[in-house]
């Protein structure tokens, strides 16, 4: 028998956000900067896998020294000014301050470095909102994979998983929810990285997910 949810772990890029306009013009800055052409069409598709890999693809570089002096020059770009570009989907602001109004926890559980998550809850004004926020890299710890994040986060803030639901683009937000057997509801709004079979429940906006979450309670 399902129980009330009480508890919310929202993904940030593709779920919370639209990443892809800071993403794609920190790259361009980069590529600029250091007089390089891209090596494969600069659009949403270089999205997702981590830094250094999308940045020796873009340019053709395959030396770890010159590569790691790329990813730093692209982290100052995006924790300067590019972070600024991402864009809220439709209806997040609504839809995080009704949850919270009806009394469930919100939490964030990013693969996104800490530094720009922080900057991005702040710019958007989300912080009052979160209960806790977890990115792969924070102070203090060493989390193999979203997994092993998501399973702390759940320790240490007192979580039940059967009263808690995580929402993400990526089946690799479905693995990691369910790992610590907590129900995952897919973002169809995101960059849709998901198996030819849609995990179920999967939602097209995060309306549908404040409708559905208060469907569910009402019925406990």
């Amino acid at each position: 028998m399902s129980i009330r949810i009480t508890n919310i772990f929202f993904d940030l890029d593709g779920t919370l956000i639209d990443s892809a306009p800071s993403i794609l013009a920190g790259f361009a800055a980069v590529l600029d900067a250091s007089g390089l052409t891209a090596q494969r069409p600069l659009d949403s598709s270089v999205i997702g896998p981590p830094l250094m890999d999308t940045l020796a693809q873009l340019t053709g570089v395959a030396d770890p020294v010159a590569l790691a002096s790329l990813a730093t020059q692209f982290k100052q770009y995006y924790d300067s000014e590019g972070f600024r570009l991402s864009v809220a989907y439709p209806g997040v602001d609504e839809v995080l301050a009704s949850l919270f109004a009806d009394g469930i926890d919100l939490h964030l559980t990013t693969n996104k470095r800490t530094v720009p998550t922080q900057m991005i809850v702040t710019h958007f004004g989300w912080d009052e909102w979160l209960r806790s926020t977890y990115a792969l890299d924070m102070p203090g710890q060493q989390f193999g994979n979203k997994a092993a994040m998501l399973a702390q986060q759940l320790l240490d803030q007192g979580v039940d998983p059967a009263g808690a639901i995580y929402v993400g683009d990526h089946d690799g937000d479905r693995a990691a929810a369910s790992a610590n057997g907590v129900m995952f509801v897919a973002a169809k709004w995101g960059y849709g990285h998901f198996p030819a079979t849609m995990p179920d429940p999967a939602m097209d906006s995060m309306q549908e997910v404040l409708a559905w979450v208060r469907r569910h309670n009402a019925k406990q």
